[in-house]
């Protein structure tokens, strides 16, 4: 029964020994993390320097695609006027020998010349321990998407839009109701066009554009742009 004890004991107390590297690893590596982002409005390198491995590859929200050399060297502080902070945030951490993947959202205020601004990111850090020294070989950035702030819209120009669209086999149908503006794709629920400004429309929670063309004075189609890249509904009735 003493020997069973022991051996219950010894195997907690060396699980928890693993459980303990883990989270310190992970508060390390999240500590690091904000740490860069510490760095990024005054424009200091010398984390980046640190903490990018020589051979990383890093892409971020704009697509750019980085080693280390350029990396670091987009690291500058902010134009007089701006200043801003970024926050680390929601970090989720997989370790697995070697290599621990950081997944997390960061939130960024920045201050633009008396007037504030918001963004929010999501990244992924993959780390690698060599030589005792915990560094980045890679990391990608993405933004999530916000819709536009709305504008105000003209209810007496709707019956203008009004009508059904065609593109190849495909319908859909523009509707009014109480000084909204609808749209009917197909067999699909219809969804709010919401105005952004003069004949340009968004739909809530998704990414592009609705663009009412004119022709002759009268709408003779719809431009769905997506990603500025232009889908064009043509007006048949």
């Amino acid at each position: 029964m003493k020997i069973s004890t022991l051996v219950v004991l010894t195997l907690l107390l060396c699980g928890c020994g693993n459980v303990t590297k883990r989270e310190i690893a992970r508060d390390n590596i999240v500590r690091k993390t904000q740490e860069l982002f510490d760095a990024v409005a005054p424009g200091n390198k010398q984390p980046w320097e640190k903490y990018i491995a020589d051979d990383a590859l890093y892409f971020d929200e704009r697509g750019h695609n980085m080693d280390k050399k350029a990396l670091v060297a987009s690291i500058e502080p902010l134009p007089t006027g701006l200043s801003g902070t970024i926050k680390v945030v929601n970090s989720k951490v997989n370790i697995q020998g070697n290599t621990l993947i950081h997944s997390y959202d960061t939130d960024e205020t920045e201050n633009y010349h008396g007037q504030e601004l918001h963004a929010r990111y999501h990244a992924t850090d993959t780390w690698m321990k060599r030589n005792q020294q915990w560094q980045i070989v890679a990391g990608q950035v993405l933004r999530y998407y916000e819709d536009p702030a709305p504008g105000v819209g003209n209810p007496r120009k709707f019956h203008e839009y009004e009508g059904t669209y065609e593109l190849a086999d495909q319908r859909e149908v523009v509707s009014s109701e109480n000084g909204k503006l609808y749209l009917t794709r197909g067999t699909r629920p219809r969804v709010e066009l919401i105005p952004e400004a003069c004949d340009i429309f968004f739909r809530k929670g998704i990414e592009g554009r609705e663009v009412f063309h004119y022709t002759g004075g009268k709408v003779n189609s719809i431009i769905d742009r997506r990603n500025n890249e232009d889908v064009v509904w043509q007006k048949i009735k």
